[in-house]
């Protein structure tokens, strides 16, 4: 098929949107694939459309072929659907919530477990109706706090989510691997890298959960790897237990003055100024304990305070903490929080009250003390003394305080150990693009979903979720596969295959461009062919180079002597061929 581009629905621009953060978001507006409509919602333009429906074929494909049957279920969805599995409020302000007109309280669907499992319940009753797999390629809506990145993190997306429904775990085990080896058909065909990385299931329950990241400067979320094959998102990640430290020779707790120390920084210098180490070395932010005041909001709304001790020489980081004490959310302490508990002394809180007595005890407070997997049994720190401008040291944790858990929460660091003794971990950013669950009964149980088994009794079905971020992904892709004039797509996802130019005063061009828009069009390429009259050939250039499609036949002054040129964008090669010659030059080069 050819589609002229007079007559295409499109507008370049020349300048970057002024909201756009990545490449990504600035090429997708420039080129006309997108258009803004709010923060986080765009609009989709034919040639966006066209990227999107190639990625959702190779979705297709692969999902059929993994055995599952595509369903759609509306975006819109009662709110008694989340109600029943405690959902409802675990999102929290991350929903959309609205009323019919009779009241009746409604979501736009953020995921869709609930639809599914009920769909199931209300046609399947016998062991004999699993496996099942199903799946919808549907838009999601999620109220972000701050869309950003254009289709990154927006409020609107396309997702391509799938259940399982099994009679028992080895089925869903088997279940879950096609899927899983689905996915990597599906990233491989979009060209696009990825680490399957252990993660946290968080809202979504369940057991097995491991995401598929893609590793890109843009990504918002960290993960680790280690050289003998471990892999982990930092909030999955946690630290190999410490061995215990003899603390036998530490001497007894001391108080000391430490008057304008608010910080980790000041607090060692004053400490190597007034305190003596026994080992005789200086000592260090590692050698302090740093306690932080978090709030906790609770899915009700309530709110309370934590305090988390973490090594002085790391800070904490609020994603590992968040997943720590899901499904509550957690933010910085206010000024106001801290004005409600007088006991806790900025800059110089310890893990105890100033009687002795540990931080969590009805006794002292109601505040609960969280300590660091990291923070050893029988180490011994620096620490506040819960009293303005003093500080202890000698304090040995288990000895002189315990805590009410102990939690990932401190931030992991390249060199930290694989917690399966693989070796070190690397950190890196990178991108979530895929994530499969092993949901198991939860959804099942909560709906009321069971089967007759072989026996007749009826049994729990166990589920497995399966997602992809369709309108991610493809920005993804565009984020890896462009240059400083454009896009360029890899062949597989391109609008078209090929896009044709005619440059040039002279109708030579111009009747060589639609000889071979009909040649290729009839040999099944999807064909664009810039057809523009007084359009100068510098700016059909640059629209081609912006568009990216990745292969483009110019035919400009040499096709009076029968003569085109062969670009491909993504080399910039140009080969001189016979137009005669090009549509077989340019099908050996490709590679789909």
């Amino acid at each position: 098929m050819t589609t002229r581009l007079s007559k295409l629905f499109v507008r370049t621009l020349r300048e970057d949107p002024v909201d756009a953060e990545v490449a990504s978001h600035r090429l997708l507006v420039r080129a006309g694939y997108i258009r803004r409509q709010a923060p986080g919602v765009f609009a989709w333009l034919p040639l966006g459309l066209k990227v999107k429906r190639r990625i959702e074929q190779i979705v297709r494909e692969e999902m059929e072929a993994a055995g599952a049957q595509e369903v759609h279920f509306p975006g819109i969805l009662p709110a008694d659907f989340y109600e029943a599995t405690g959902r409802l409020n675990d999102f929290g302000d991350g929903i959309f919530r609205l009323e019919d007109r009779k009241g009746a309280p409604l979501v736009l669907a953020p995921t869709h477990e609930e639809a599914f499992t009920l769909a199931v319940k209300d046609l399947y009753s016998s062991y004999k109706d699993l496996p099942l797999a199903i799946y919808q390629i549907q838009d999601k809506y999620r109220d972000e706090a701050r869309p950003r990145a254009g289709l990154l993190r927006g409020r609107e997306f396309t997702m391509k989510d799938a259940y399982s429904f099994d009679i028992d775990d080895a089925g869903l085990d088997t279940s879950y691997q096609a899927q899983r080896d689905a996915y990597e058909r599906i990233f491989d065909r979009l060209g696009l890298e990825y680490v399957i990385v252990a993660a946290n299931a968080g809202a979504m329950g369940g057991s097995r959960s491991e995401e598929f990241l893609h590793p890109t400067p843009v990504g918002e979320d960290t993960f680790v790897r280690s050289p003998g094959g471990y892999a982990a998102n930092v909030e999955a990640y946690a630290a190999p237990a410490p061995a215990a430290v003899d603390s036998s020779s530490t001497g007894p707790v001391t108080v000391f003055d430490s008057p304008d120390t608010p910080t980790i920084a000041t607090l060692v210098a004053h400490a190597n100024a007034v305190v003596a180490k026994v080992d005789g070395r200086d000592w260090t932010a590692a050698d302090t304990l740093k306690n932080v005041v978090v709030a906790r909001i609770h899915t009700d709304g309530t709110r309370d305070l934590v305090v988390v001790g973490i090594p002085g020489d790391r800070e904490v980081d609020m994603k590992r903490l968040e997943t720590a004490l899901q499904p509550a959310e957690v933010e910085a302490a206010t000024a106001e929080d801290f004005a409600k508990h007088p006991g806790l002394v900025r800059g110089y809180i310890g893990p105890w009250s100033a009687d002795g007595q540990v931080l969590g005890e009805e006794s002292t407070t109601e505040i609960a003390y969280f300590l660091d997997e990291t923070v050893a049994e029988g180490s011994s720190w620096i620490t506040g003394a819960n009293v303005e401008g003093k500080h202890v040291h000698s304090l040995v944790a288990g000895r002189d305080f315990a805590a009410d858990a102990r939690i990932g929460a401190a931030e992991v660091r390249d060199g930290d150990p694989a917690p399966d003794g693989s070796g070190a971990i690397t950190t890196a950013r990178g991108t979530e693009i895929g994530h499969v669950f092993q949901l198991g009964r939860k959804y099942a149980e909560a709906l009321g979903l069971k089967v007759l088994n072989e026996q007749g009794k009826l049994t729990t079905v166990t589920m497995g979720s399966y997602g992809i971020g369709v309108t991610r992904n493809l920005a993804l892709i565009a984020e890896a596969n462009h240059d400083d004039r454009g896009l360029i797509w890899p062949e597989q996802v391109a609008p078209f295959d090929v896009q044709i130019v005619a440059t040039g005063r002279n109708e030579e061009p111009f009747a060589v461009a639609e000889e071979l828009s009909a040649a290729f069009d009839a040999a099944g390429l999807d064909v664009l062919y810039d057809d523009r009259k007084k359009v100068s050939p510098g700016v059909k250039f640059g629209d081609a180079e912006l568009l990216g499609v990745p292969w483009i036949v110019i035919a400009g002054k040499g096709a009076v002597d029968g003569q085109v040129e062969l670009w491909n964008r993504r080399t910039n090669e140009r080969d001189a061929v016979s137009k005669d010659e090009v549509l077989e030059l340019l099908q050996s080069k490709r590679s789909v």
